[in-house]
């Protein structure tokens, strides 16, 4: 895919599109990964809580279906050097991490030969990673979805993070779902766009139907910036969509654990037998079965930009790209929804 649209960044990582799907945790698959890179942009396996073995498999898995790079994510807050080893014995060329010190890794990371990319939620943070040697940073903004490091929006915190860290690059995550995000994040400065919620309805992602109509319907005021899904993930903020669980428990008074509502009951169960709890930090996954409104329906404020329809990856990169590239040219109209869903770069 041609979209007239890149950055130093396209060009030293090997992409079309400046467009990285987020590490949106249990709806990755190698399948969305893999669609996201074919298509130009960079696909992203999240792996801190599968197994070393399980994570060769995806990663082989995904290396079968494209042969454009690809990346991972690991949380360094959990136990993820053997992972790490996995990753790089199996020669991924670019491994992100997330809350923690990135300066635990990087050393190893570029002796493998792979980049670092490490995610930050303020200038302050994001100074300490490019001090670590990191190869790129990613400036999330408040309003991303998922779990969230900072306080700051992407609109303040993406030319911060420019002006502190230059000539590091800079990627920008929170508020993108569409090519105006695109645009106006690399007017702030960014070099990409960090995409998690608007690849939630994508085809390939691991996502149950009852989430992706959840995200789809939801309004820009509908997500809250929370700790109700601590479960797995114990002092990690986190924004979601508003449901019956965040509901009940801010009606309690955000009680801490073990007092809240519907404390301990079994929402759900997957495929694999397990059972998921109501405070778990669980999504509803194309297996799941049970009351998944209640469960964790991670998204941003974006999810209510996102398409009313399930679109493969490989549309959403091209929409978005061609959008945003519209735009920064002067021949593209601001408003896709009402006007098609892309418009075409020269």
């Amino acid at each position: 895919m041609d979209t007239a649209l890149t950055t130093p960044l396209c060009q030293a990582w090997g992409l079309s599109a400046p467009i990285v799907q987020a590490p949106i945790g249990s709806a990755t698959t190698p399948e969305l990964a893999a669609a996201v890179s074919e298509s130009g942009g960079l696909g992203t396996l999240a792996l801190t809580w599968v197994t070393p073995a399980e994570a060769r498999h995806r990663i082989r898995g995904t290396r079968r279906l494209t042969r454009r790079p690809f990346g991972v994510n690991l949380v360094l807050d959990f136990p993820v050097q053997d992972l790490l080893a996995v990753c790089l014995d199996e020669g991924v060329p670019i491994v992100s991490t997330f809350w923690g010190d990135p300066a635990a890794v990087t050393a190893r990371v570029h002796a493998a030969g792979a980049r670092h990319v490490h995610t930050v939620g303020s200038v302050e943070e994001a100074r300490r990673a490019a001090g670590a040697g990191v190869d790129a940073v990613v400036a999330q903004g408040w309003e991303a979805g998922g779990h969230v490091r900072g306080r700051t929006t992407t609109m303040a915190l993406v030319p911060a993070v420019a002006d502190a860290v230059h000539p590091v690059p800079v990627l920008a995550a929170g508020g993108i779902a569409d090519g105006r995000g695109l645009a106006a994040a690399l007017a702030l400065g960014a070099q990409a766009g960090w995409l998690g919620t608007r690849f939630l309805t994508a085809r390939e992602a691991n996502t149950h139907q009852a989430y992706r109509t959840a995200v789809r319907r939801a309004t820009a005021d509908g997500t809250t910036c929370t700790g109700c899904f601590d479960g797995g993930w114990p002092d990690a903020p986190h924004r979601a969509l508003r449901n019956s669980t965040v509901t009940a428990w801010e009606r309690a008074g955000r009680p801490p654990h073990p007092h809240r509502p519907g404390e301990g009951d079994v929402v759900a169960t997957t495929a694999d037998g397990r059972k998921h709890l109501r405070y778990d930090d669980m999504i509803p996954t194309r297996d799941a079965v049970g009351d998944l409104e209640a469960m964790a329906l991670y998204a941003g404020q974006a999810a209510g930009l996102v398409t009313h329809t399930t679109a493969p990856a490989a549309e959403i990169v091209r929409t978005v790209a061609e959008h945003a590239a519209g735009i920064l040219n002067g021949t593209g109209h601001r408003h896709p929804r009402h006007h098609g869903p892309a418009v075409s770069a020269p």
